[in-house]
């Protein structure tokens, strides 16, 4: 590590230190990405000599895995936001940047114009108890009070901000019928009453890496621009069958396959929900198939995808490498967290390859919206 000193003005490290405070970092971290942040921009293909497709922003970010989705599609990320200082290490490491923290203290003010807005947002439920009070008063309410308290709503209220072309929201395929169907109804509701146009569906990775992992998409795309004329579809699944040993790792450490212990009590513990009739226990897992859902879990046993490993010998885990292979990420992909965190973020993290091909399609869809809504405005007028 090459070091160099520089001289600054009591304004200057002053604001430095109070930069790095709100991010939770020592002012020489902070030094250190806000220079990576300045080379990268400068390397950038579409820096100076052309712009890049469009724009975005990335909200609740994880690692980056639908900054990446995105990138491929030729878009610039121009914000991110993400609280877990492990997640915000990761990315650091793979982007030069550190996202911004806690959303829920974010002005929209401060968010740059963007095409798209990205956000993997935690399904809540919403409270009523606002709604009511204001009701029970005689208080008119606005549409976003269905949803305060939520991380949604700050979503939301980004998007009721800065007026973004159209976003990609992304969550576990459950949001749907999450408290009896009522948090999706008002997802949908609110983006539709903020002049989005929906498009929803239910989309699996297991076309894309060998892993069943089924996660909703809601696509919206602002009505003011395009009218309700975008031509969006969902990306037809490549027709292809990933087989698990495709992504394995050919030298394993010893460290990664089960202990006696623990492999005879995930045994006994299957054996027992077996006995009662539940369908509780470890994965064993195919290699010329494809995997159960990776979960931020992971870390604590691996017992919902293990490895075989032949004839006397216990299964074993996947690697931290293995797991980024399993969600699509490139082996260029850095991984520099320890093993517990790793598994959470990869668990916690989006099928790569699946996010880049919804963001072509929004795109296109964008690119001929345009064309189709620039006609009818000028046949609108003649």
């Amino acid at each position: 590590m090459k070091q160099i000193h520089i001289k600054l003005d009591e304004e200057l490290h002053r604001k430095l230190k109070l930069q790095s405070e709100v991010q939770g970092i020592s002012i020489q971290d902070y030094v250190h990405a806000a220079l990576h942040q300045i080379i990268r921009e400068a390397e950038m293909p579409y820096s100076s000599s052309r712009k890049p497709r469009f724009t975005f922003i990335d909200l609740f970010a994880g690692i980056g895995g639908m900054r990446l989705g995105f990138e491929s599609a030729g878009g610039q990320c121009v914000f991110t936001s993400e609280w877990d200082k492990y997640a915000q290490k990761t990315y650091y490491s793979n982007f030069g940047e550190i996202p911004k923290g806690d959303i829920t203290k974010i002005d929209a003010s401060s968010i740059p114009d963007h095409d798209i807005l990205v956000a993997g947002f935690p399904c809540q439920p919403f409270s009523i108890a606002g709604v009511s009070k204001k009701n029970s008063l005689g208080r008119a309410h606005g549409f976003l009070d269905q949803t305060q308290g939520t991380l949604f709503f700050d979503v939301a209220r980004i998007i009721q901000a800065k007026r973004p072309r159209a976003f990609l929201l992304e969550n576990v395929k459950n949001l749907k019928t999450h408290d009896k169907g009522r948090t999706f109804r008002i997802i949908c509701e609110t983006l539709s009453k903020l002049g989005y146009s929906l498009h929803v569906n239910v989309l699996d990775g297991k076309y894309y890496v060998p892993q069943h992992r089924e996660r909703i998409f809601i696509v919206g795309f602002d009505m003011n621009v395009y009218m309700g004329l975008e031509g969006f579809e969902f990306p037809t699944p490549p027709d292809n069958s990933p087989r698990l040993r495709d992504i394995l790792e050919e030298n394993v450490e010893e460290r990664y396959t089960l202990t006696d212990k623990l492999w005879n009590y995930l045994q006994q513990y299957a054996e027992k929900h077996k006995a009662k009739g539940n369908g509780f226990g470890y994965g064993l897992a195919d290699l010329d198939g494809i995997t159960r859902t990776l979960s931020a879990r992971y870390y604590k046993d691996g017992s919902e995808i293990l490895i075989p490993q032949g004839e006397g010998k216990n299964p074993r885990k996947l690697t931290p490498r293995e797991c980024a292979r399993l969600q699509g990420f490139p082996d260029s992909f850095k991984i520099t967290v320890s093993d517990t965190q790793a598994y959470k973020q990869f668990g916690n993290s989006v099928v790569v390859p699946l996010i880049r091909d919804i963001a072509k399609q929004m795109v296109l869809a964008m690119e001929c919206s345009e064309i189709t809504s620039s006609s009818y405005l000028a046949t609108s007028v003649m």
